[in-house]
C-alpha cells in the first residue's frame, strides 16, 4: 500500500461511504474525518451500522459474502478500496480487537509472537513480547507464565492479551468492537485506563453501547441512528452527528442525538 503523506492531522477519512449486504442497504452516506492520535467512539442503537462502519476501516467486511461498499475510505492519503491495495497489508496497519476475546490456542508468548513472525518480524522476539504485553497493561500478570495457554487467563486478561497481540504487529490504528461488553467492571476499567495510554502511540476507534464509556475514553464521538429509506419500510444506518465528545453529550446540534444521550430515545 503506497503511503502518501496526509495533508492534515486526519488519519482516516470517510467520503460518502455506503455499505450494503446483498441488496439490503446497511449504512448510507457517511462522511467523517477521524483524527490521528485520538480515541473516536461510535455510539447508537443496535442495527444502526456502527460496527459495519468500523469493519469498513480495515476491510474486514471483505470477508462477508455479498458485502459491498461505495464511496472512499482514505488512510494516509490512500484509498483503502483501490484495486491496487492489498487488504492483508491494510489489516496489518489497522489492527482490530473483537467483542469476544479470541486468543489463539497457543501459549501466551506465542499469541504475541505468532502474528509478528507471519508479518516478517526479525528483531528480538522476547523484547517485542514484553513490550506488547506492557503496552496492554498485562505484563505483570503474565510474565511468570508465558508458556501457559492463553485460555488459562480470565476474560479480561484474554481481552488485554488480544490487544497486545494486535499491538505486536505494529499497527498505526487499533479498532475495537465493543471490547468490554463481555467483561466485568474491574476488567473494563483496566482496558479504559490502557486506552488512555495507547492513544499516545496509536489512533483508536471504538464501538460501544456504553455511553458512559464513550464519555470516559473518547475525544470524539459519532452518533449513528437508523432511518427509513425513502419510499420503503427498510431501515438504514446513518451518521447523525460527529463532534467532540463533550459537545455530543452536553450540547448536541441534532435533536435525535439529544434524545439518545439523555435516554429519551424511542
Amino acid at each position: 500500500m503506497t503511503n502518501v503523506p496526509a495533508a492534515s492531522n486526519t488519519c482516516l477519512s470517510l467520503e460518502n461511504v455506503s455499505i450494503s449486504y446483498g441488496s439490503q442497504a446497511a449504512v448510507s452516506g457517511v462522511f467523517m474525518e477521524i483524527p490521528r492520535g485520538k480515541v473516536t467512539a461510535f455510539i447508537g442503537p443496535s442495527g444502526c451500522g456502527k460496527s459495519t462502519v468500523l469493519r469498513a476501516l480495515n476491510r474486514m467486511n471483505d470477508l462477508i459474502e455479498g458485502c459491498t461498499l461505495s464511496g472512499r475510505v482514505i488512510f494516509d492519503g490512500c484509498d483503502l478500496y483501490d484495486r491496487q491495495v492489498d487488504p492483508v497489508e491494510v489489516r496489518r496497519r489497522i489492527g482490530m480487537v473483537f467483542q469476544k476475546p479470541n486468543p489463539f490456542p497457543k501459549s501466551i508468548y506465542e499469541n504475541i509472537a505468532f502474528g509478528a513472525r507471519i508479518n516478517g518480524f526479525r528483531g528480538d522476539m522476547d523484547e517485542l513480547v514484553e513490550r506488547s504485553l506492557r503496552k496492554a497493561a498485562i505484563w505483570d500478570e503474565t510474565k511468570d507464565k508465558l508458556k501457559e495457554s492463553g485460555y488459562a487467563l480470565s476474560g479480561g486478561q484474554q481481552q488485554r492479551l488480544c490487544i497486545a497481540r494486535a499491538i505486536a504487529i505494529e499497527p498505526e490504528v487499533i479498532l475495537m468492537d465493543e471490547p468490554c461488553s463481555a467483561l466485568d467492571p474491574i476488567s473494563t476499567l483496566k482496558i479504559e485506563e490502557m486506552m488512555h495510554e495507547l492513544k499516545k502511540s496509536y489512533t483508536i476507534v471504538i464501538v460501544t453501547h456504553n455511553m458512559q464509556q464513550a464519555v470516559r475514553v473518547s475525544d470524539l464521538t459519532g452518533f449513528f441512528n437508523v432511518s427509513s429509506q425513502s419510499g420503503s419500510d427498510r431501515k438504514v444506518g446513518t451518521l447523525v452527528e460527529f463532534a467532540e465528545t463533550g459537545q455530543i453529550f452536553n450540547a448536541p446540534k441534532q435533536q435525535a442525538t439529544q434524545d439518545y444521550v439523555t435516554g429519551r430515545f424511542g
